[in-house]
């Protein structure tokens, strides 16, 4: 009787464990072995907010995640821009971070109003209701 309730209970929680987000988002730069990821983790479906991390990969010399400011249950557009040899600038945003595969590091940044950004590459969005890196020749940022 007890092993029929626990199996129950687990079906019965199965759709609420179904609403977290775990997700993970690659912008492939070079290949498999280089990209910059967006990975989001929602540990439980009632936490309003939505840990983000930025993975910043150039293997075997690099592969560093780090964790970035909180989200909402629905992906706010981060922009990707090209800043400099393996260097790009990401907007989320009000929020901007500075992301190095050759430092291998990513960090706030406070940009300046006047602060030049190279060209942009893409962005992570949602696409067909899934985090996705599209390339900026496919789609026009979302503002």
């Amino acid at each position: 009787m007890i092993t029929r309730l626990r199996r129950v209970l687990l079906l019965a929680a199965l759709p609420l464990l179904a609403a977290c987000e775990n997700s993970a988002t690659a912008y492939s730069i070079e290949g498999s072995q280089h990209a910059l990821i967006l990975v989001r983790e929602q540990s439980y479906f009632w936490d309003s907010e939505i840990k983000q991390a930025i993975v910043a990969s150039r293997l075997p010399q690099c592969q560093k995640r780090v964790a970035i400011h909180p989200g909402s249950k629905v992906l706010t557009e981060v922009l990707v821009y090209e800043a400099g040899d393996r260097l790009w600038a990401l907007q989320q945003g009000n929020r901007w971070y500075l992301a190095s595969t050759e430092r291998c590091l990513v960090q706030d940044w406070d940009k300046p109003a006047d602060a030049p950004l190279g060209p942009l590459v893409g962005s992570f969005r949602l696409r067909d209701g899934a985090p996705a890196f599209v390339p900026a020749q496919e789609a026009a940022p979302v503002r």
